[in-house]
Order: C-alpha cells, then sequence, then structure tokens
C-alpha cells in the first residue's frame, strides 16, 4: 500500500488558542506544534494562518488552521450537521462514559451513548462547531466477519437503488448474534 498512515487532519477554527486549551482540558489532546505564516506556502497567496497541531494518539495528529483575514468561518449548509463529524477511538464503554459526564459537568451538551452494536458512542460539538464523536469498540470477531463477507454486496446494491441494503440490518433491529 501506498499509504503509511495519516499525516494529519485539518479543520479551521475560530481561535487557535482556545481551540487548543479546549482539547487538552476535555480531550487530553497535548499540543505539539505551531506553525504561523503570512503567506500560504502551497498557493503563495498573501493570507497569515496559524496552524496548530494537537496529539490525537498513536501517531494520529489532529489539526486547526486559524485564519483571521477570511470570512468568518462556517458549515456545508447542504449537509445535515451529524454527517460531517471526526470520530476519535477510546479504549473502552467505561472511558466513553467517564468522558460523558466530564464533558456534560462542563457545559458541553452529549447526545448518547448510541449503540451501533460493534461500537458505542457519544457526540458533541467543539468550540469551533466541529461534531465529535468518541468511540469505543464492543463487536466480536465473529460480527466483524459478518460484515466484512457482505461489504461488497451492499456497496453493489447501494449503488444501483440508492437504498439501504438489508445485509447487516442486525445490527440495529434487535436480532445481532455474536
Amino acid at each position: 500500500m501506498l499509504i503509511q498512515q495519516v499525516h494529519h487532519v485539518a479543520y479551521r477554527c475560530k481561535d487557535a488558542k482556545e481551540t487548543v486549551e479546549w482539547y487538552g482540558k476535555h480531550l487530553g489532546m497535548k499540543f505539539v506544534l505551531a506553525i504561523a505564516e503570512n503567506e500560504v506556502p502551497s498557493t503563495k497567496a498573501p493570507d497569515p494562518y496559524m496552524h496548530v497541531f494537537l496529539d490525537a494518539g498513536n501517531g494520529n495528529i489532529l489539526a486547526f488552521f486559524e485564519l483571521p483575514s477570511q470570512p468568518p468561518m462556517d458549515r456545508d449548509r447542504n449537509t445535515p450537521s451529524w454527517v460531517q463529524h471526526l470520530a476519535l477511538k477510546v479504549d473502552s464503554v467505561d472511558t466513553l462514559l467517564a468522558t460523558k459526564a466530564k464533558l456534560e459537568a462542563a457545559g458541553i451538551e452529549v447526545v448518547g451513548p448510541t449503540n451501533h452494536t460493534i461500537f458505542k458512542s457519544i457526540y458533541f460539538f467543539d468550540p469551533n462547531g466541529h461534531r465529535l464523536e468518541l468511540a469505543a469498540d464492543c463487536g466480536t470477531p465473529q460480527m466483524m466477519q459478518r460484515l466484512d463477507a457482505v461489504k461488497w454486496e451492499m456497496l453493489e446494491e447501494w449503488s444501483r437503488t440508492k437504498r439501504a441494503p438489508k445485509h447487516a440490518a442486525w445490527m440495529h433491529d434487535g436480532s445481532v448474534e455474536a
């Protein structure tokens, strides 16, 4: 495979300092790097920015750009707010629930936990309006094998019909078998 891993994922933020502090306080992410320029290196456009990088664990980096000379940031209004999100893995359902309690105690509205059968998730927004998901895996190897066995059939059916295939309906219809 050509790709070794994700180098970093970058989003826009309203305030770089507030973002670094929020992710450190609420998700324990360490601030690892800042890059600031008055000119965009790839395009040479005069556009000052602050680019901050946070450790998301296991070599994964979450980055943000603050762009003070651009119009205020907004989200894609043609896409529902639940679609565009960053999902971050936690080690257990216990950690997921403890983090939910910590976020709620800080006044952050949290949805979930939502049971996706192979993982459980909570959802919330950062101060920039980015939707975040924390997910704890809980699927069995047998569940993962069942999903792997039907993924291409599901994709082909979806491609033809644009309707949800029923190959993995067991995940949400209460008929889960390990």
